[in-house]
């Protein structure tokens, strides 16, 4: 953690909750986004081509991981996609979930559920959990940002708010048909994943995953998706060897933070030697943890693979959460250096500079962590470390107004209507500083539960 929190509460710590969280009945469970840069990343390469052909900006579109077990993906808040960790667990290729994320794409250029869509768009994802699915309350930023669980909602209590019409479906259909095409992509990857699906229609709804739920799936919308095949320029495409490799590993990464060691070796073999083995046993060596194991094996890797920054990180985040904070800052800034676009690769690299807690790291930190949020404001770890580097510094005005963004993420708007007024007391009037903490105390105020 923070030079100010002294590791008290672990990245590990939260993710073996969230995994005790999920043990509970349906009515009990919560749900967290995971902010992983090469989960992310991954995702957005998949889907940029796909954007460009929509017509979308493909940087205006977000991208969310969920950590949830159920098949499905859904867009809200205007252009953020979210997918859950379910989803691409049951994916068989790359290409499956290219198709998901241009029938995603059709229901974003299609306007449906405009109305909800109005309500979220400026929300953060967290506050559009809480909204979408029925969640009481959420709160972020508590973990590392490698694999950062970053906020848990009440409840999953999926409404009607994210269901779509038979016809708006089939709209999305054609659309993201036409987006593939444009691409260079075949759309065998939406079949295949539809027909892994459409056995689902036949179940009592309380059994269907809520992709089907909330994206009713006929037989004439597979027939649609088979017949388009016959007549597209790209029926036999295949996807670049490169995104398959990409597919793989992040589903060995997800598997081995989300469920237990011991499933994750039964999985992944000692005697799988594949690269996406190797990475899932050394992620379950360090949750255990058994560093003497995981970094032979990341190390291996990175041998292997000398210019992958996530590797970097990840070997990195390993040394951070086991005290070896100097081999972590070094591990990560070589992560910086080979992926420093970004924010999240940053973000840990600052949190392993502000724990060595020296004047001349702190203010490198501080400049990682600027960086960051320029390009991701949703980080919430990323403000509450600048509030740290700015405390260690005196600026208490800035650091006042970096927790108040930090609550505005999670989604704590009385907190973050108090910091704002702290910053504006603290800051000079008529400053940059000032008037941002003014708008966010006018933000957090305007959207305040009426009582």
């Amino acid at each position: 953690m923070t030079g100010m929190l002294r590791r008290r509460t672990s990245w590990l710590a939260l993710v073996v909750a969230a995994i005790l969280a999920f043990s509970l009945p349906a009515a009990a469970q919560r749900i967290s986004l995971i902010r992983d840069a090469e989960t992310e990343n991954t995702i957005r390469e998949y889907a940029t081509p796909i954007f460009q052909a929509a017509g979308l900006a493909a940087g205006d579109v977000e991208i969310y991981i969920v950590r949830e077990s159920a098949i499905n993906a859904f867009v809200a808040g205007g252009q953020k996609v979210f997918m859950n960790t379910g989803l691409i667990f049951r994916s068989e290729s790359a290409s499956q979930i290219i198709g998901v994320l241009a029938h995603e794409t059709g229901h974003i250029t299609g306007g449906h559920l405009s109305r909800i869509q109005d309500e979220l768009k400026g929300a953060s994802a967290i506050q559009i959990l809480s909204m979408v699915l029925g969640a009481a309350a959420a709160v972020a930023g508590k973990g590392d940002a490698g694999m950062a669980v970053i906020g848990t909602g009440a409840t999953i209590a999926q409404s009607n708010v994210l269901s779509f019409s038979r016809a708006q479906e089939s709209a999305a259909d054609q659309a993201g048909l036409t987006f593939l095409d444009r691409s260079g992509y075949s759309a065998k990857g939406m079949l295949e994943f539809f027909e892994i699906l459409s056995g689902q229609e036949l179940l009592s709804q309380n059994r269907q995953s809520p992709y089907v739920r909330t994206h009713p799936l006929t037989r004439e919308r597979v027939d649609t998706v088979r017949a388009s095949l016959q007549n597209a320029r790209y029926a036999n495409a295949q996807v670049p060897p490169e995104f398959e490799r990409m597919h793989k590993r992040i589903k060995a990464k997800l598997f081995a933070f989300i469920e237990q060691p011991t499933r994750t070796f039964q999985i992944y073999k000692e005697t799988d030697n594949s690269e996406a083995a190797r990475y899932a046993r050394a992620v379950a060596y360090y949750r255990i943890p058994d560093l003497a194991k995981a970094l032979p094996l990341i190390d291996g890797l990175i041998a292997e693979f000398p210019d992958d920054p996530y590797y970097r990180e990840m070997k990195g985040q390993m040394l951070f959460e086991n005290g070896r904070i100097q081999e972590a800052v070094a591990s990560h800034g070589e992560a910086v250096r080979l992926l420093p676009t970004s924010a999240l690769i940053r973000v840990g690299y600052a949190q392993a500079q502000l724990e060595l807690d020296q004047p001349a790291l702190t203010r490198d930190a501080m400049s990682h962590l600027q960086a960051a949020v320029h390009v991701d404001r949703d980080i919430g770890l990323a403000w509450r470390l600048l509030a740290i580097a700015h405390g260690r510094e005196g600026r208490v005005g800035e650091a006042a107004l970096a927790l108040a963004e930090q609550a505005m993420v999670d989604g704590r708007r009385m907190d973050a209507a108090q910091q704002a007024t702290r910053a504006m007391r603290l800051l000079k009037e008529g400053t940059p500083g000032w008037l941002r903490a003014q708008d966010l105390k006018i933000e957090a105020d305007s959207k305040k539960p009426k009582r």
